[in-house]
Parts: C-alpha cells; structure tokens; sequence
C-alpha cells in the first residue's frame, strides 16, 4: 500500500474499503468482476463507479435527482443553522441579560451549558429512534420542540423560566447538529459526500458565529428577548417546508451481491470469491434489515408525493432498541470514531469557549465594545468559516478521487485524512494567537482574526472527519455519531466552570491549555493513517464485535 498505509495482514473483506474508479491497473483480486453490472456516475464522474450501488427503484432515495437531494440538505441546513445559533446568540448581551433576570454573568452563562448538556443526554434518545422509526418524525418533532421552546423562552420574566426553555429546546436541537450526516449518508454518494457535509457544517458554523453577529444588534435594537422571537418565526417557516419537502431518506436496501443476482448475474459473471467480499462489503450495512428478494429484476412505482409526506412508514431494522442505545457506547472505542470525538468534539468544545469569555473580555477595558461591537466580532469567524467550508468540501472529494485513482482504482477511507494538516496549521495560529494578543492587549484585529481562524480550523476539518466515519462505519453511522457528539458533555463541563478559570489564570494560560489540547488531538492523524485499514480489517474480522454491532 503506497504512502504509509498499511495494508490489512488478511486479505479479506476490509469495511469501508471499496472500488471507485473504473480503470484497467486495478489489483489482482478486482479484475475479474464484470464492471457493465455496476452503475457508474454521468458527466465528468462517468469513471466512477458509484457507492454505494442504488437499487433498480425510483424510490430508492440514491436515485433520486440532485436538485431533490439538494433541497432536502438546504432546509435541514437552514434549520441546522438557527439550532447552532440558538445557543451563542445571547452573549453579546450577556451583561445586559444578567442584569434584567437580575442573576450574575457566570450563572448565565452557566444556562448554554445547560442546553449543551441536554443535546448531549437527548443524542441517546433521538437517533437511536431515527434508527428504529426514520428520520423524518424526528426531524418535525425537532423543529416542533424548537419553535415551542423560542416561544417560551421570549416570554421568560424570571431565570428560572428562561433556563427551562433553554433546556427543552436543547432537547430538540440534537438532531440538527448529528442527524443530518446521516441523511448526506443515505442520499449522496462517496465522492459526493464531503461537498454535502461542508454545506450542512457551513450552515451549522456560520449559525454559531453569525447568530451574535445579529443577535448583537437585536439586543440593543428590540431586546434580548427579540432573538427568540426570530427564532421563532424562522422555525414557523421551516417547520412547514420539513413536513412538505423533507421526505423519509432511511431505505431498506437490498444487498449488492443480490441486487446483481437480480439483474440476472451469476456468481462466476459477478466476481470471485475473494472480490465477492469486497463488493459485498460495499453494501454490507443493508444486508441485515432487508428482506431476501427472488431472482429476476424487481419493479417497483414511484411513490406519490402525498405519499412521501407521511409522517411515519414502520420500522427500519429489528434490532431491539436496547441494543440500539448500547451502540454508541461500544462504537465510542473504535479508533476511527474515537478519534473523531477528539478531533471534532474536543475543538468544537474548545470553540464554544469564545462565545462564553468574548462578551467579559471585549466589554472591559482595554476595548471598552458595546453590545452591539461584540456580536460583530462574530464577522470574522462567519467569513473564515464560510471560506473554510466551500474550500474543505469540493478538496476533500477531489483528494479522494485523486488518490484512488493513484491506487489502482481502490479507494480507502483514510483517503480523506490529508487534509487536515491544513486545518491544523491553521488552528495552532488561531487559538494561540488568541490568547498572545489579548495578553499582550494589542489591537482588536489580532484577537478577531484568531478567533476567527479557530473556526475555520474546525471548517476545514469537519469534511475529512465525518467523510471518515461516514465511510469506515457506514451500517453504524447514527451511533458513531452519538457517540461523536458526546463531546456536549465535554463542552457542558467546560462553559460551566471556564469563566471562573478565566478569572483565576488568565487568558493567555487557558489558551495555551486549549491550543496544546487542540495539538495533541491533531496530531493523532498520523498513527490513524498508518494503522486505520488494519485496524477496519481487525473490526470486520471480530466475531462477537459483529455480532453484537450488526445483528438483530
């Protein structure tokens, strides 16, 4: 295996590891399968062979057209950005809020790391039942929970009703910030899938840091109070558009091996033994929640669209529940996914502190900002951002479509890893930088400008770590990603106590801290490219580990 990788020690059925290219050097084990029977992209993608393989039906959601998909990702995008919003929005004014619920600026504070906290805790309810029952209930009973908790919230006299609002709406904001890689997963192909993701993150992102940026101007203008109305009203709008144009994604797929069958193959005219495996791995995640079809081609009619609003269509896998809320915890050790907790998790959760300590760092001398020059700070991570995303999405696929075509046609998950040496670099200036330039007190550019490249460390990132998980545990991608987003519980601890260790340390030590955190998470990368396919070799191979992950 060329640059570093190492190649499994068993030749076998390596998960995640698949043909993606069509060309005539693949190795040994892939020439005899018949590449007429697999379905290949259109248009400059005419050459790769698409993974997974849709079925023959229109009804399958990889079959349906772009423009369709896109809307889907846009209003799931949209309303991923007012749920990431939602929690910073307030603290521009977080002086002005404490002093009108007459309770101190750390208690407050204290009250986002209360909604942290409960996405954290509701992860392990949501996408497990998004899993049983699909996605689309969760998704309406999301935005549901969100438009009632911003009403409530607007009209919150005392701490005691704010706090609760913040905490039922932190109850529906889960979904959106880890539901949604899943539908990219279930809708989009491999090399198109980093695209997607970096459209959802950047919706995601730029809600963080473009909600102060607003919510600044909202407070000094209308109100704090306003920020919720707002949000309110945004939510009466994308409510309707996720019960009309937010159909259910989860599929029940037939297997690839016999979806081939289906279209009249034989075993000899499909592969042989050895590459049977592999392009049964490609579709490996179906096999266990699908029903066994007989030989010949299937039709099937395309769903109507009143149809397609149904609010629910039955369950999606057998698994018993309590299996399915086990998962994550097992999941949470794989390396891969481990690693994307600390690599994700751990610098979101490092990011979040911003919001927390801006509003006393900025308001008190030597920059003296009013409400409303606070939230704008939030400009410089809403562009860095957005500039992060657009870069990170379209580079992620492209590296991966390089680089597996440099291998012989095969693509490996680890393939959307080098990109992260960008993001890395960029993320050593922004946090150390951040704490240098307050210490020291220069201008207000050089704080602004870190805070903002912190972000778009975390922009350029996201696309190769959920790429990666996405690809290496496709068939366990909701509990991978609960298991992920247990970083809420990191972030909640966080923000609880931050403000006070601010006080007693000094900014330039905490983000010393943070910077080295943010060092040593990074740098685990390098052992996860060398050893990642030996180590998805290892768990294919893992009786009792499949058992338990993969069966009913």
């Amino acid at each position: 295996m060329p640059w570093g990788i190492l190649e499994d020690r068993d030749t076998g059925n390596v998960p995640g590891t698949i043909m993606l290219s069509d060309q005539t050097d693949m190795p040994e084990e892939y020439r005899n399968v018949s590449r007429d029977l697999l379905k290949h992209g259109t248009g400059k993608h005419a050459h790769t062979i698409l993974a997974p393989q849709p079925t023959d039906s229109p009804n399958d959601p990889l079959n349906w057209p772009t423009w369709r998909k896109d809307v889907i990702l846009v209003i799931v995008g949209l309303s991923a950005g007012v749920v990431g919003a939602y929690g910073p929005m307030l603290s521009p004014g977080f002086v002005e809020i404490a002093a009108a619920l007459n309770i101190t600026v750390s208690k407050l504070s204290q009250a986002t790391a209360w909604i942290i906290l409960m996405i954290g805790l509701s992860l392990f309810v949501l996408n497990p039942l998004a899993k049983k029952i699909g996605r689309r209930p969760v998704y309406v009973l999301s935005s549901i929970i969100m438009l009632t908790g911003s009403i409530w919230g607007s009209f919150a006299k005392d701490y005691d009703s704010f706090l609760g609002s913040r905490i039922w709406s932190g109850l529906g904001m889960a979904p959106y910030e880890v539901l949604v890689q899943c539908t990219i997963a279930d809708i989009y192909y491999v090399h198109e899938r980093a695209s997607r993701i970096a459209m959802w993150n950047m919706f995601l992102l730029c809600g963080i840091s473009g909600g102060s940026l607003i919510a600044g101007y909202i407070i000094e203008d209308q109100g704090w109070q306003w920020t919720l109305i707002w949000c309110a009203i945004i939510f009466g709008i994308l409510l309707p558009a996720v019960i009309l144009f937010v159909p259910e994604t989860a599929y029940r797929r037939q297997p690839f091996v016999q979806q081939l069958v289906a279209r009249g193959a034989t075993t000899h005219d499909t592969t042989s033994d050895a590459s049977e495996k592999k392009i049964a791995s490609t579709e490996h995640e179906e096999s266990a929640n699908t029903d066994a079809v007989e030989t010949g081609v299937v039709t099937e009619k395309k769903e109507s669209f009143l149809r397609s609003m149904r609010l629910w269509d039955g369950v999606y896998t057998d698994t018993p529940l309590w299996k399915i809320f086990l998962r994550p915890m097992v999941i949470f050790f794989y390396p891969g996914v481990l690693w994307a907790f600390l690599n994700y998790g751990v610098t979101l959760s490092l990011i979040v502190v911003f919001s927390v300590v801006n509003a006393v760092i900025f308001t008190a001398p030597p920059y003296n900002f009013s409400v409303s020059e606070t939230g704008l700070i939030s400009l410089s991570p809403f562009i860095l951002t957005f500039i992060g995303e657009v870069i990170s999405g379209p580079l992620n696929d492209w590296v991966c479509l390089f680089l597996a075509k440099r291998n012989r046609g095969i693509y490996e998950p680890e393939f959307r890893l080098p990109p992260i040496i960008i993001s890395f670099i960029v993320g050593v200036v922004g946090f150390f930088g951040f704490g240098i330039t307050i210490h020291y007190q220069t201008h207000w550019t050089g704080p602004v400008l870190c805070f903002g490249l912190a972000n778009m460390s975390l922009a350029l990132s996201n696309a190769s770590v959920f790429g990666y998980v996405i690809d290496s545990h496709k068939e366990l991608a909701e509990e991978a990603f609960v298991a992920i987003n247990a970083r809420n519980l990191l972030t909640f601890g966080l923000t609880f106590f931050v403000n006070d260790w601010l006080a007693a340390s000094g900014v330039l030590n905490v983000f010393n801290v943070l910077g080295g955190v943010f060092v040593v998470v990074n740098v685990l990368t390098i052992p996860l490219w060398i050893y990642g396919k030996r180590i998805r070799g290892y768990i294919g191979r893992n009786e009792a580990l499949h058992r338990f992950m993969h069966e009913d």
